[in-house]
């Protein structure tokens, strides 16, 4: 059971950093778009949005994945003791939807092709952070 422990310390780090993208993408979202016009400053924020969703949500997406399957299969009982575990994967299934649409964000912006307003990415932006509320109630609750 250490073996789990240590794991779930890998999950963890793992989903602190995903979160970390999928908190930081949107903003940066909304920085592009308000400056749209400010070439120099869409350049650099192209830059950041790339490196961001490529060289630290998509490796910490997959890891925080891996991790959590490893950890199921270690305590599959977990999946058979309350609906607390299906409403928590539900969320990280929408939090997967989420990381993919942002990066339909990233490329649509890397050719000046999105349509939205900052008001949108600022709205957007909190979707992330109620899951993740979600997420956590779930698995320290438990509350069914």
């Amino acid at each position: 059971m250490e073996f789990y422990s240590y794991i779930k310390g890998l999950h963890l780090i793992f989903l602190i950093s995903w979160m970390a993208t999928l908190f930081y993408l949107p903003r940066l979202f909304v920085y592009h778009v308000e400056n749209i016009n400010v070439s120099d400053y869409v350049k650099v924020v192209r830059i950041q949005e790339h490196k961001l969703y490529y060289y630290i949500g998509w490796p910490a997406l997959v890891l925080t994945v891996i991790t959590g399957i490893v950890l199921i299969a270690m305590q599959p009982s977990i999946m058979t003791s309350g609906g607390f575990m299906h409403v928590k994967l539900l969320c990280v299934v929408l939090l997967i939807i989420y990381h993919f649409v942002c990066g339909n964000y990233v490329k649509k912006f890397k050719t000046n092709n999105v349509k939205r307003t900052s008001k949108f990415f600022r709205i957007f932006n909190e979707i992330p952070t109620i899951l993740l509320i979600i997420i956590i109630y779930m698995i320290v609750v438990r509350p069914f």
